[in-house]
């Protein structure tokens, strides 16, 4: 076996080491406890997967069953590109969801006079799904030549712990600027879910039941269940029966439409919007936005890296994980998600909330969005609640994570 260089090895200082953290990123939770957390992740990750084309498909012209039919496929590629990136790409604990630095020119492809002519909503939505499907693949090239040309190895290099916490510090902040004027138009249900997951996560953590921090593990389980009631509670009761309504759309939990809109069985397909459709300026707009995507799933990684107690990648192998993201991107515009690729950050704060950074809880979750994608009517009951109520949470959760450290266990290498 080759000796190791001292010029090789790294060193973590004892400041940096996160102390009561029971899984890492190569130990194993029981399946029971696996289970829970991957599900957990999973509620996680529907806030992205719902708000995005909740956004966007209206926009573009499209109805409810288009709406529920995108957010099916948003969550079955993440669920793809998920298991690719934990298997073969970084091999780190990251969720691989769609990403809001799509968004601007994404606005920019749905406001083109072209489409904007088209009469027909469901016509419109559909030429401009393909338009959005075709810059989505020529932009991914970018992803994967530099990162399997190892190129973007050298420019990581020059990314320091001191460049890469206000990026990821900065993409939380943005989910804050997303997701509370949302829970203002429904203060009554919003703000309770906040400050009952900082009482059981911050306050309660220390509570064990048979040896298991029970509260600090399975807070967001917890929040959702119990909130979901309250606000079931007063929609069946006839709360919202008077008010404006805006406050009906906001507040109660029979709105969204998804349930009544998904199908009990459908396997989403690639190119099954049509054709895509090729152009020079939205091609070189959306690879203004990979470009923003790079730089946060690279800091993405080094921080899922420290919350899940792993050895700092090397560039070569941040590089790798940029070819998958490419792939993934590639998925995207194939299938036609209606977005590009990232990692989800708001479950990388979740690694640090739960102190456990399981490579294999992640794997589980990315089979839930595999499984309710497919299976339309079951995976649209929580959506519904989430997509109001879950992305302040998740802003929150990423930046109580970013208080915290890791240790050193082993290497996603």
């Amino acid at each position: 076996m080759a000796e190791v260089k001292p010029e090789d090895m790294v060193h973590h200082l004892p400041m940096d080491q996160l102390q009561g953290l029971e899984y890492c990123i190569d130990s194993n939770p029981s399946w029971g406890e696996g289970i829970a957390l991957g599900f957990q992740h999973y509620i996680l990750s529907l806030g992205t997967a719902v708000m995005i084309p909740t956004l966007l498909v209206p926009l573009m012209g499209g109805n409810d069953d288009d709406k529920a039919k995108v957010v099916q496929t948003l969550l079955f590629v993440t669920g793809i590109k998920t298991l690719l990136q934990t298997l073969f790409g970084t091999r780190l604990p990251t969720v691989m969801g769609g990403s809001y630095a799509y968004v601007v020119p994404i606005l920019s492809i749905v406001r083109d006079p072209s489409f904007a002519r088209i009469a027909d909503g469901h016509t419109r939505f559909l030429q401009t799904m393909r338009a959005v499907q075709g810059s989505l693949i020529v932009s991914s090239s970018i992803q994967i030549i530099l990162g399997y040309s190892q190129l973007w190895a050298i420019c990581s290099r020059f990314f320091s712990p001191l460049g890469m916490v206000p990026v990821v510090a900065l993409v939380g902040l943005g989910l804050f600027e997303r997701g509370f004027p949302v829970v203002g138009k429904c203060v009554e249900i919003g703000l309770p879910m906040l400050i009952l997951f900082v009482a059981l996560s911050q306050y309660l953590k220390h509570v064990h039941i048979r040896h298991v921090p029970v509260f600090e593990r399975f807070s967001l389980l917890m929040c959702i269940t119990l909130v979901w009631v309250y606000a079931h509670i007063l929609t069946a009761s006839g709360a919202y029966k008077h008010t404006a309504l805006v406050t009906q759309i906001n507040c109660r939990t029979d709105r969204a439409n998804l349930i009544s809109s998904s199908q009990w069985i459908s396997i989403p397909y690639p190119l099954q919007w049509g054709a895509p459709t090729f152009s020079a300026d939205h091609a070189f707009g959306m690879m203004a936005a990979v470009m923003v995507s790079l730089i946060e799933t690279t800091g993405a990684f080094k921080a899922a890296a420290r919350l899940a107690s792993a050895t700092p990648p090397p560039a070569y192998v941040l590089s790798r994980g940029i070819g998958w993201q490419g792939i993934g991107t590639l998925l995207d515009g194939l299938f036609g998600t209606g977005t590009g690729s990232t990692v989800s950050v708001e479950n990388v704060g979740l690694l640090g909330s739960t102190r456990v950074g399981s490579r294999r809880v992640i794997q589980i979750s990315a089979g839930f969005m595999i499984f309710f994608s497919i299976l339309g009517k079951f995976g649209a009951l929580l959506p519904p609640f989430l997509s109001q109520y879950s992305l302040p949470f998740t802003a929150l959760c990423l930046e109580l994570s970013l208080l915290w450290g890791s240790p050193l266990c082993s290497s996603p290498t």
